[in-house]
């Protein structure tokens, strides 16, 4: 039997998103077939609007709706520490807590030579502007080995610039369990791992 062209052109549209498979596809687009049209509309004006209302904030490269971002305009923030994460989705999380006071810089991503990401394609050089007057940097990247491989290559470089004298550089705790991602944790779990940070 063939699907209808509108039916196919969305199940392989879904299937380009990560985790989401042929079957989980399917089932998507057949659930949305059955919605009303208002929240079809809905659907596709809040994906229609999602590039044109979000920034990439030109200091610590978190997404937002201003440049830039609400955290780094704040100046209640504690300027003197800097976290470092690998996505905007790692911000989310650490922010929903509510334990942290300081500022971000978010990668773009970790080092994965498999996957060709190197060093150049990451936010990782921008960060050396930003240390002037920070006293601690701390290394937020996922306790996978993408994540442990990115850090050292962050803690090497602020190294050999000769930072280490004015900076402390930590890194999360081990309240993650090793191969999780920051995103998926709750915020227990991420206030233990800030507190239980140590000198990297």
């Amino acid at each position: 039997m063939k699907i209808a062209r509108g039916i196919a052109r969305l199940i392989e549209s879904l299937e380009k998103l990560p985790g989401i498979g042929p079957k989980t596809a399917q089932r998507l687009t057949f659930y949305l077939l059955h919605n009303p049209q208002e929240e079809l509309e809905k659907f596709a004006e809040a994906l229609s609007r999602l590039k044109k209302d979000t920034k990439e904030c030109s200091l610590c490269f978190n997404v937002s709706e201003s440049d830039p971002c609400q955290v780094c305009a704040d100046r209640d923030r504690d300027g003197a520490k800097i976290c470092v994460v690998e996505q905007p989705l790692d911000v989310l999380a650490i922010e929903k807590g509510g334990f942290y006071d300081g500022r971000y810089h978010v990668l773009g991503g970790a080092i994965s030579p498999l996957n060709n990401i190197g060093p150049e394609e990451l936010y990782i050089h921008d960060l050396l502007a930003r240390l002037k007057g920070v006293k601690e940097l701390i290394l937020a990247t996922n306790p996978n080995m993408e994540g442990e491989a990115t850090a050292m290559y962050v803690r090497k470089l602020v190294v050999d610039k000769g930072w280490m004298k004015k900076l402390k550089i930590t890194r999360i705790g081990r309240g993650l369990p090793i191969g999780a991602d920051l995103e998926y944790a709750d915020e227990v779990t991420l206030s233990r791992a800030f507190e239980g940070r140590r000198e990297f």
